[in-house]
């Protein structure tokens, strides 16, 4: 979470609402260098009346990748059963939580939204970015032989032992590819697909991101032909 605001306070409490029910839950908000306003302070005030959050300073990320592993590494360390994974500043609903659980509790090993099957949807995002997002899930599935109807969504839901064997193959990309890369290593699992609503994205997918996507694609095409996909997928 960075640069949220008093946004963020209302985040973490439309999450928690919307993961109410369970015996134990924790919310990590991971904060780093980016970040220049007082979201920090705000949600470390937060977290000081409720217990539930749990507010990650990691002043040594170098990019949103580092962000993301080091939420990652604090959930499976709490421990936890299941790992939720959504983007701060209401780009990612929490309304849409509950259908992540219900799929899970139906057994699959994890749940991914998608903004491009009935349901699913980007608003208030720029053509650039639609096309990115929807041409990225197009050239992988056909260079990877995958199937999800959306490659890059980072709104997911894990079973613990998953997310550990996610980290155990190392993500290598830097930049946004990760979360194909994420997908790639749970091509073998039994998965399901939600739709979501996507807002506000981002226009900061320059030339630089879109090479090295490419050039990380290209290193999973071959351990694709290396290992053949027999995942099963379900929307």
């Amino acid at each position: 979470m960075a640069n949220e605001g008093e946004s963020g306070v209302r985040f973490v409490e439309a999450v928690l609402a919307a993961c109410s029910g369970f015996g134990s839950v924790r919310f990590f908000a991971v904060v780093d260098k980016v970040s220049k306003d007082e979201t920090l302070q705000l949600l470390q005030a937060l977290a000081a009346i409720e217990p539930r959050l749990a507010v990650v300073w990691a002043p040594e990320n170098e990019c949103v990748v580092d962000a993301y592993v080091r939420g990652y590494r604090a959930a499976l360390e709490a421990p936890s059963d299941w790992v939720l994974e959504i983007d701060g500043g209401f780009s990612h609903d929490p309304g849409e939580i509950g259908q992540f659980f219900d799929r899970m509790e139906q057994g699959y090993d994890c749940v991914f939204g998608s903004r491009f099957i009935r349901g699913g949807s980007i608003r208030d995002s720029s053509l650039w970015r639609r096309f990115v997002s929807r041409g990225g899930t197009v050239v992988t599935n056909l260079a990877l032989g995958t199937r999800l109807t959306d490659m890059t969504s980072g709104f997911e839901l894990f079973r613990a032992d998953v997310l550990r064997m996610v980290l155990s193959n190392g993500i290598r990309s830097r930049g946004p590819f990760f979360q194909t890369e994420i997908k790639f290593f749970c091509r073998h699992l039994n998965v399901a697909e939600v739709p979501i609503t996507y807002r506000n994205a981002t226009a900061s997918v320059g030339t630089r991101q879109v090479t090295e996507s490419f050039r990380n694609l290209w290193e999973l095409y071959k351990e694709s032909k290396a290992a053949p996909l027999e995942s099963r997928i379900t929307l």
